[in-house]
């Protein structure tokens, strides 16, 4: 079959191949598939002038890796997955996450890659290494506190706002110990280490929080990447139950967690779908609370808005959504960004 189907692997960069890139959208698409907007590179086999497979990469995570049915039982799958995978290592990211279909486990699995989640639909999150969400979760151990009430919150607090401090205060309040996530992925406004410095001052005064800076296993681009690309429902659902049953199945029960936080949501779509799947896939493990959002001179508070208002140099309005700990940085941050901008010294 190789002396038939001579193979030459190529890297397609998304944003500068436009034709190599139309191949492989017409590859996909006949095998069901579409075009992942995260993808930022591609491994393409390649015939001659016809594409025969291809693998795409988005940071840490293989996905769309599709071979042509001409080539399929003839090992191309596991010698273009060895290719992205050098590609991926090449470029620094050694902890690699796997999509595909449930009906292709078996096949990966041979190929040094792990079942993590399933969701309902049948999509399937490997990684290349069968201790990594174990491995996570005895680190997480170590912050287990006793108690039969034990919370936890997942925020991106892009920026924290008053609105965030109130949920915590609640949950704090209603909870032995609050277990309070900051998503990790750097795909926000403020950078993670800012938003991350921004909850820790804002929960300072309650003693019973523990702060932890997240992971690839909870609400990240490899577990739940709708959340930052605002993808079509099927694949939204999907990426929801795997984010979902990754916190049920292994994060809750290490940290003993017993109730999950949640604010409601009249605003971003893609969150109040996940919030109801929450609802439904948390049932019977852990307890879901929901929060009304607090209001300001009539306005639901909001992360967006306080960027709007930032966006627009609007700090007297911003000052009544924030509390003292994130103004403290907004205020000298962007307003030097200002000065600098207009060329005036401060």
């Amino acid at each position: 079959m190789q002396a038939q189907w001579p193979i030459d692997f190529r890297v397609v960069e998304v944003n500068r191949n436009p034709r190599s890139l139309a191949a492989i959208r017409t590859l996909l698409s006949g095998n069901g598939l579409g075009l992942d907007r995260d993808i930022t590179t591609f491994v393409a086999a390649w015939s001659g002038e016809r594409l025969m497979g291809c693998a795409g990469l988005a940071a840490n995570v293989i996905k769309c890796v599709v071979v042509d049915e001409q080539l399929r039982g003839e090992n191309l799958s596991a010698r273009l997955l060895a290719e992205v995978e050098q590609l991926a290592l090449a470029r620094g990211h050694f902890h690699l996450f796997l999509y595909t279909r449930s009906c292709h486990r078996e096949r990966f699995q041979h190929n040094g890659f792990w079942p993590i989640a399933e969701s309902s639909n049948h999509a399937l999150l490997m990684e290349n290494t069968p201790q990594g969400l174990q491995r996570y979760c005895r680190s997480l151990q170590a912050s287990r506190m006793p108690g039969q009430r034990i919370g936890a919150i997942v925020m991106n607090a892009n920026p924290f706002t008053l609105g965030h401090r109130y949920l915590v205060e609640q949950a704090a309040r209603a909870c032995d110990w609050l277990q309070l996530f900051v998503v990790r992925e750097d795909a926000s406004f403020f950078p993670f280490s800012t938003r991350l410095k921004m909850v820790q001052a804002g929960v300072a005064h309650l003693p019973n929080v523990t702060v932890h800076q997240g992971s690839h296993y909870i609400i990240s681009r490899a577990t739940f990447p709708a959340y930052f690309l605002k993808e079509h429902s099927e694949v939204q659902q999907a990426w929801s139950e795997i984010d979902l049953l990754i916190f049920r199945n292994a994060i809750a029960p290490a940290l003993g967690i017993t109730h999950r936080f949640i604010g409601s949501e009249p605003f971003c779509e893609i969150t109040r779908q996940y919030n109801q799947s929450m609802h439904q896939l948390l049932a019977g493990a852990v307890d879901v609370v929901e929060i009304q959002r607090i209001s300001t001179a009539g306005h639901v508070i909001s992360a967006s808005e306080v960027r709007r208002l930032l966006n627009t140099q609007q700090f007297s309005r911003l000052r009544d959504m924030v509390p003292d700990t994130t103004f403290a940085y907004l205020d000298p941050c962007y307003r030097a960004e200002l000065a600098e901008e207009s060329g005036i010294s401060l």
